[in-house]
């Protein structure tokens, strides 16, 4: 270990300490005193295992154990990192675990029964919006394809077999890479390989050669360009603005058993999310926290940038980008909004996942956990938007107002 390296890990050691010893200062009295950690509202279980895969959107699970927010709510948080998405389902279907920062779409996968194992899931609250990217490799960059009409164009005129990689059959990136190369007239099924390799390995996989482009979250878009071997062709803001991404996920039967504990685990991540967007010093400090090897086990400046907003794109493009990642804005990005999920059953649909339309607005209530949500948000005291159904536009022009999922599935010329 280098001088530098062994006081960057002091640095975030002290960090966590701090933190920890500060926020158990300021809440302790409410950890034992709050209404919501006694009598009838007392979490029927107090210890909670929630799984994360090494990613930057994990930070408002982990913050809200480094932090102590969590006592506050009567329950302690134990997050544990996970090697692979399909380790998640697998852990979070059989009860190793007791949630998850996870994919929306997989959630909905799962629910269904086309991603593994069908089982009755339940989504707790958004975690984030924005902050994921698709990464193009340099060797296609090299040959002028930085984005989505340059790609389309060498790959109409470069006749091979291209291959790119998402996350999760289901799962949030594979939507984002498809509905991307579609936009562009690329239909992802039938000219490119798509292959799925674990968040973590993605960089390791473009190094050596074995994809020309992938989906994933931050920090391993940012780590491509640090490490010179791709270049961002697009950030998911970019596709959707402001678009769900992560959850806080569990079973149908986890909320059945055990609701206190829920909506304590939902408010106490709740708590967290509006601490990292509360400052710029806060976000920092998030950031030098998760970068720890027990988290995502990276260098601070890797995540530090694009979570502050500071954009490049490994071409010499440099931007401040006003929609990176978002943990709270105000609450609006944690509510479970119904459309969000219709969404993801449209896209599922439109790629042959689904192969039969189901009863969207029906399958989105049985999954996204409103009525705890508000609970746990009036407990945070976080406000909750009036509507459960949000209108967005996202990049080919398209308006998705959640009020015809079965015509606006129809609708895309470019599908499975």
């Amino acid at each position: 270990m280098t001088k530098k390296e062994s006081s960057t890990n002091l640095t975030r050691r002290s960090i966590i300490k701090a933190g920890a010893a500060v926020t158990a200062g300021a809440f302790g009295g409410l950890a034992t005193q709050g209404a919501w950690a006694a009598g009838s509202d007392k979490p029927e279980k107090e210890e909670v295992k929630i799984g994360f895969i090494p990613l930057t959107d994990c930070a408002s699970v982990v913050m809200a154990s480094v932090l102590g927010f969590d006592k506050k709510y009567g329950i302690k948080i134990t997050p544990t990192k996970e090697a692979s998405w399909a380790g998640v389902r697998d852990k979070l279907v059989n009860g190793e675990l007791d949630a998850a920062h996870v994919l929306y779409g997989l959630i909905y996968g799962v629910h269904l029964g086309v991603s593994g194992p069908k089982k009755d899931m339940a989504m707790l609250m958004t975690l984030n919006n924005n902050g994921q990217a698709i990464t193009l490799s340099k060797k296609l960059s090299d040959k002028g394809a930085v984005d989505g009409p340059s790609l389309a164009k060498l790959m109409q005129t470069e006749k091979r077999e291209y291959t790119f990689a998402q996350t999760f059959p289901t799962g949030t990136h594979a939507m984002w890479l498809y509905y991307w190369m579609a936009s562009y007239g690329i239909n992802p099924m039938k000219d490119a390989k798509i292959i799925t390799v674990p968040p973590p390995q993605m960089v390791a996989n473009m190094r050596v050669g074995n994809m020309d482009g992938y989906c994933v979250g931050e920090p391993w878009g940012h780590r491509a360009i640090a490490d010179g071997i791709g270049i961002t062709g697009v950030t998911t803001q970019d596709i959707w603005k402001d678009h769900p991404e992560k959850v806080l996920g569990t079973t149908a039967d986890f909320v059945k058993k055990y609701p206190n504990t829920a909506r304590a685990m939902t408010a106490a991540v709740l708590e967290a999310s509006k601490w990292i967007d509360a400052s710029l010093t806060n976000k920092n400090k998030m950031a030098e926290t998760i970068a720890d090897k027990s988290y995502v086990n990276t260098s601070v400046d890797v995540i530090n940038q694009r979570i502050l907003g500071r954009y490049q794109n490994g071409l010499g493009k440099t931007w401040d980008d006003p929609n990176y990642m978002k943990f709270y804005s105000d609450g609006a990005v944690n509510f479970p909004y119904l459309s969000d999920g219709m969404w993801f059953l449209t896209q599922h649909k439109r790629w042959g996942l689904l192969k039969d339309d189901v009863d969207y607005l029906a399958v989105a209530r049985q999954i996204n956990q409103i009525d705890l949500y508000k609970d746990a948000a009036g407990m945070a005291k976080v406000s909750v938007p009036k509507d459960p159904i949000r209108t967005s536009k996202l990049i080919d022009g398209i308006v998705w107002d959640g009020k015809n999922p079965k015509a606006y599935a129809d609708s895309f010329k470019i599908k499975a």
